[in-house]
């Protein structure tokens, strides 16, 4: 811009690039990695638009992005290639292979690879007070059926829809506590004693538990089953089914 001694000037700029903080930064920025990917052959994924894939005779590429950071998965050729032409475009910093990402603890060996959140699961433990106290087996009582409890004295909302919003995002590596915390997210609107008691459960479950996580084992001889089942008219307020499936 021109130095000027007449006041009440007016200057048109062009804002050649998106900063942190502005509404449209993350649009802006998608926009402009979404644009170079493509020309490289990549392509979104159908069902996420922030992971990328390209295939190719040598092998296979994908890059997942969360806002700045990029997770690189494939065959070792591709691999090569997209971080090469990643650092074409712009400023990356490669930090090895992944052991941390997005909350998830990833460890990779010659037998497969481990993912678990037993660091989170420790940090949501102390955030809601329920680090002492004794362990439980299940996540759920098997003989208790939850309801609405129309009658039951009413606890802080607030908290209740913190503790599951929080056992939500645990759930990506540990299906094992899907089923009872989707039960207990429908009472958030008016959750009671006895819903804020199943919660509490589920935490003493993964107090004992917090180790666990998925194993993805190195073995080509792969043989999927699947087994479903269903209670029929197993909801106490509404008479509808649960139906679940388990893969192995």
């Amino acid at each position: 811009m021109p130095k000027s001694d007449t006041p009440r000037e007016l200057y048109s700029i062009k804002l050649q690039r998106s900063l942190y903080g502005l509404k449209q930064s993350g649009r802006m920025w998608y926009h402009r990695l979404n644009e170079y990917l493509s020309k490289e052959g990549y392509k979104n994924d159908t069902i996420c638009p922030c992971v990328f894939i390209k295939r190719s005779d040598t092998g296979f590429a994908i890059i997942a992005v969360y806002v700045d950071d990029m997770n690189l998965i494939g065959t070792p050729e591709e691999l090569f290639n997209a971080a090469e032409y990643l650092k074409k475009e712009f400023e990356v910093k490669d930090l090895g292979k992944t052991k941390l990402y997005l909350g998830l603890q990833i460890k990779q060996c010659q037998e497969g690879i481990y993912i678990s959140q037993s660091k989170y699961t420790k940090e949501l433990l102390k955030k809601f007070g329920i680090e002492e106290g004794r362990t439980v087996s299940t996540p759920m009582a098997t003989n208790v059926k939850i309801d609405k409890d129309e009658k039951g004295k009413s606890v802080d909302e607030s908290k209740y829809r913190g503790m599951i919003g929080s056992l939500l995002y645990l759930t990506a590596s540990r299906p094992d506590i899907l089923h009872v915390v989707c039960i207990c997210a429908r009472f958030q609107s008016n959750p009671k004693e006895s819903h804020m008691s199943a919660v509490k459960r589920i935490f003493r479950y993964l107090k004992g538990t917090i180790q666990y996580g998925l194993f993805y084992p190195k073995n080509e001889n792969f043989s999927l089953k699947c087994y479903s089942d269903s209670d029929y008219a197993g909801n106490i307020d509404d008479r509808k089914s649960t139906s679940d499936h388990v893969n192995f």
